[in-house]
């Protein structure tokens, strides 16, 4: 069980575990004593560790590796949850014209970013064949993946959903004000305790601990940033992350990071994907005609690109 920890004057609990390699933080406000927040933090923890058990395709038994264990093969029954994350990611490629693709996963056979290492080119066309979106076969209530040595990976979509559901959780049992960061992606309901906007600090990608900008956020929202500071290395100059463009094999170029702010956490994280992927200008277009959505790009030049509204809920110049 994760460590719980009270502000008693507000009563402010937060709850910090391990989670999809990474540490998840959960505050909440309730006044129903500590016993009752003890306990919704650990149905907090169990269903974030639900959806990491379930979706991980770091897990021999999760519905994603049984998937992928029968890639060629025949259908995988999945459930309704399934189903819908699947969709979301297909739905991604289509946005992002083929650059986010969930099946991009294999090319980590390629690519080892904790060694400063780029793969052969001949590596990296060799596996692009099984990196095919159109080839994840949706029917019926049941999911193939069309070629054998494909691999479905939920990672564009699965710790933002995560996010929601816990907060939903925590809303569903009555607290009116929580944040969930689930490793930097952010759901928050309602303010906090004493009546002021959450505020979300939005990391510097090129100085730790830094931050480029802060939010303020406005009751229920979503708040997700994707960055090439997360899993990467530099190399004669160059920058080399995790995050690939899947119609090259290669890391996406132009963006340092794009960070959206949005009704949900699923939304936010999706565009902030698809902001990075597409480029500084298409991904701010993008940003731009989204409804109830703001953003901002850092491009690897360190220019700073941000929506129109995105002053009025940060620290930038020009807020009120």
């Amino acid at each position: 069980m994760a460590v719980l920890t009270a502000s008693e004057e507000r009563t402010l609990y937060t709850t910090r575990f391990a989670l999809m390699g990474g540490e998840a933080v959960v505050s909440f406000v309730d006044d129903r004593g500590r016993e009752a927040a003890t306990g919704l933090a650990r149905a907090a923890v169990a269903e974030a560790r639900r959806i990491e058990a379930k979706f991980s395709r770091y897990r021999p038994t999760s519905v994603i590796s049984e998937i992928n264990a029968a890639a060629g093969g025949s259908p995988v029954v999945i459930d309704d949850e399934t189903e819908f994350l699947i969709q979301a990611a297909l739905d991604l490629a289509s946005l992002t014209e083929g650059r986010f693709d969930p099946t991009v996963g294999v090319l980590r056979r390629a690519w080892d970013f904790r060694k400063a290492e780029v793969p052969p080119a001949a590596s990296i066309r060799d596996l692009l064949p099984r990196v095919d979106a159109a080839a994840v076969l949706l029917r019926h209530g049941t999911v193939r993946l069309a070629r054998a040595g494909m691999e479905l990976d939920l990672g564009g979509v699965g710790k933002e959903y995560a996010a929601d559901r816990v907060a939903g959780l925590l809303k569903a049992r009555g607290v009116e004000s929580a944040l969930v960061n689930l490793l930097g992606d952010v759901r928050t309901t309602g303010r906090r305790g004493d009546g002021n906007p959450w505020v979300i600090g939005v990391q510097h990608p090129r100085e730790r601990g830094r931050f480029s900008f802060t939010l303020r956020a406005q009751e229920d929202c979503g708040v997700a940033t994707s960055g090439d500071y997360e899993r990467g290395f530099e190399l004669d100059g160059v920058r080399y992350h995790h995050l690939l463009d899947a119609t090259t094999g290669y890391p996406a170029r132009g963006t340092a990071s794009a960070t959206v702010v949005a009704p949900t956490a699923f939304e936010a994280g999706r565009l902030a994907t698809a902001a990075f992927l597409l480029g500084p200008e298409r991904g701010l277009q993008l940003l731009e005609s989204a409804r109830s959505v703001e953003g901002a790009l850092i491009t690897e030049a360190g220019d700073l690109l941000a929506t129109s509204g995105l002053a009025r809920i940060s620290d930038l110049p020009g807020g009120h």
